[in-house]
């Protein structure tokens, strides 16, 4: 992948805690449209590398580069605003507000950019009819099951039209069934917006819904492909 292609890069990675290295000069790319898996056991620093990539956490070193920008050169506001707009996260236990039904928690990213209550609301039935969910969209998050609540978190992650999404183990909390379905309507929504996925898991089965592999271990990133 060319420079011009990457629509997210990272080089030369490092972040420790305490005396403990997460991440060990990683490198990592990814283009637009691209659904790339990270993969690793479980301590590797998989995790740390999607927060560095995401902007949530600072590298000790190395740098990570969003469409040309560095992240670390960014104030706390841009970061803040490139997060509510541009990227998109999903996390393994949905993580919705349990005082919102559906359609409030997947209309709130619009909310918090200033869209008005009717419009964002309208954007959101959207998504959680093209998920599947758009029988439980008056329902509060408890009154769903795993595989429902995960879809209206893909919504959620979906309705900014965002150019990466982040997903950290995503089907995690679900059954094998429900979690091949996720995967497959994320992915599906995904390369029809032509927005990138940053995929965590230690799955092989969902790993396979990727384009590409890579494997970080103790620290450092390995591609699959040998593209790194």
């Amino acid at each position: 992948m060319t420079t011009a292609d990457q629509l997210l890069n990272a080089a030369g990675l490092r972040k420790s805690y305490g005396p403990t290295p997460a991440l060990d000069g990683a490198d990592f790319t990814v283009g637009p449209g691209e659904v790339v898996a990270v993969m690793g056991p479980s301590g590797s620093g998989k995790s740390t590398l999607l927060h560095c990539l995401a902007g949530i956490i600072r590298p000790d070193s190395g740098a990570v580069h969003y469409r040309g920008r560095e992240l670390s050169a960014m104030s706390d506001a841009e970061r803040s605003a490139l997060r509510r707009s541009e990227f998109g996260f999903i996390f393994q236990f949905g993580q919705l507000v349990p005082e919102l039904t559906c359609t409030e928690n997947v209309a709130l990213p619009l909310r918090l950019t200033g869209m008005g209550r009717r419009e964002a609301e309208k954007r959101a039935a959207g998504w959680l009819e093209r998920l599947e969910v758009d029988d439980v969209r008056h329902h509060r998050p408890g009154q769903v099951s795993g595989g429902q609540g995960q879809r209206v978190a893909v919504a959620r992650a979906l309705v900014t039209g965002p150019r990466v999404i982040f997903a950290d183990e995503p089907t995690g909390a679900l059954d094998s069934l429900n979690g091949e379905r996720v995967m497959q309507l994320l992915t599906d929504a995904a390369r029809d917006t032509g927005a990138a996925v940053v995929l965590v898991t230690h799955e092989a089965r969902v790993a396979a819904y990727s384009d590409r592999e890579i494997v970080v271990r103790d620290g450092r990133v390995r591609d699959m492909a040998g593209a790194l």
